[in-house]
């Protein structure tokens, strides 16, 4: 007996196998065109990515401007750190240290969120970049009296990730192909952000998700419709953290060392950048922007060695050179597509002015 699928089931499964097929070759065939150090930024990238997913719940769905978000990842990336490192001589596997930290961060998402319920806006920016900040400086100082973080120094010798006999930071040979750590980490990172955009999508269609847009559009209205305004807006912190907290521990295990350097207020802008460039409340949208701001600064770096070649020196380093574009971009953005590259389409009709 054949079973015969609709038409658009038939093309739609098509399109994910050919989608799958191009994301499980695509770290081998940029390391055979660009170099091993792309697939770096790849794995770099995906993480960034989950971060944006997260975020995304904040101010996407529940309009809430959290400019402390890196504080989460940062939380995540200690926990994972600490436990798994011979700081204090506990290794515990990945398995139990993920949930850790994506629970710590959430918890701390709870805390920051409490004293913020009735703050909006600039205020509420305020609030969580100070939360933010405070974050970093306790891991700077926390290694008096009692050694926790190890202060500035941060902490090295994180164990990688193990799945059984399989451990991420080793090359494997797998059907003649040189399957080295960048490529496991690659895998195990994608997964992680399908996972993410599967359950914010979830979380988007949800009655929650639906009492988090109610809140973004007029949080009185939404009080007045019945909404628990307090336990729905504490749930977005709470859930936009945990998303962070996972992307911290994934980080620490990936690079093996973690300080409180990797943790500054630029990088919560930057995550911030990447939800607004490529489309609040739009998943598709938000990882876009995640890819194209993760990737336009290591492709700046080329410009260096072009000056050289083109005029017998350097006239603009390409760091001053990343952050003027960079601004430009966004100034360019907010003036004339301020939905971002690839908005929601409730994101279109609001700034239309459509109903």
């Amino acid at each position: 007996m054949r079973v015969h699928l609709p038409r658009n089931t038939a093309g739609k499964l098509a399109t994910f196998a050919l989608l799958a097929a191009l994301l499980a070759v695509l770290p081998f065939v940029t390391e055979a065109l660009l170099g091993r150090a792309w697939v770096r930024v790849m794995d770099g990238a995906l993480l960034f990515a989950m971060l944006a997913i997260g975020l995304n719940v904040v101010v996407g769905y529940a309009g809430l401007l959290d400019l402390g978000f890196i504080a989460f990842f940062g939380l995540g990336a200690y926990a994972y750190a600490l436990l798994a490192s011979p700081h204090f001589g506990l290794h515990y596997p990945f398995w139990v240290l993920l949930p850790f930290g994506a629970a710590l961060a959430g918890l701390f998402g709870v805390i920051l969120g409490a004293p913020t319920l009735r703050l909006r806006g600039d205020y509420l920016a305020i609030v969580t970049l100070g939360f933010g900040e405070i974050i970093r400086i306790f891991l700077v100082n926390l290694n008096r009296p009692f050694n926790l973080t190890n202060g500035p120094h941060g902490v090295t010798l994180i164990d990688p990730i193990r799945i059984g006999g399989f451990d991420l930071s080793k090359t494997y040979d797998l059907f003649g192909l040189k399957v080295a750590a960048v490529h496991s980490y690659y895998f195990l990172f994608l997964l992680c952000v399908i996972l993410a955009i599967i359950l914010s999508l979830r979380l988007e269609n949800s009655r929650i998700g639906r009492a988090w847009i109610a809140i973004r559009e007029d949080e009185i209205a939404a009080k007045a419709m019945g909404i628990n305004t307090r336990n729905i807006k504490l749930l977005a912190f709470a859930m936009g953290a945990t998303f962070g907290g996972v992307a911290g521990g994934l980080f620490s295990a990936f690079q093996g060392f973690v300080s409180p350097e990797s943790f500054k207020l630029m990088d919560s802008i930057m995550i911030l950048c990447m939800v607004v460039l490529g489309g609040m409340g739009n998943v598709a949208g938000v990882v876009l922007g995640a890819l194209l701001l993760t990737a336009l600064p290591e492709a700046l770096r080329y410009v260096q060695p072009l000056q050289l070649a083109v005029f017998g020196r350097v006239y603009v380093d390409p760091a001053d050179l990343r952050m003027l574009l960079f601004g430009l971009a966004l100034v360019l953005m907010m003036r004339f597509r301020p939905q971002g590259l690839w908005p929601s389409v409730r994101r279109q009709h609001e700034l239309k002015g459509e109903a």
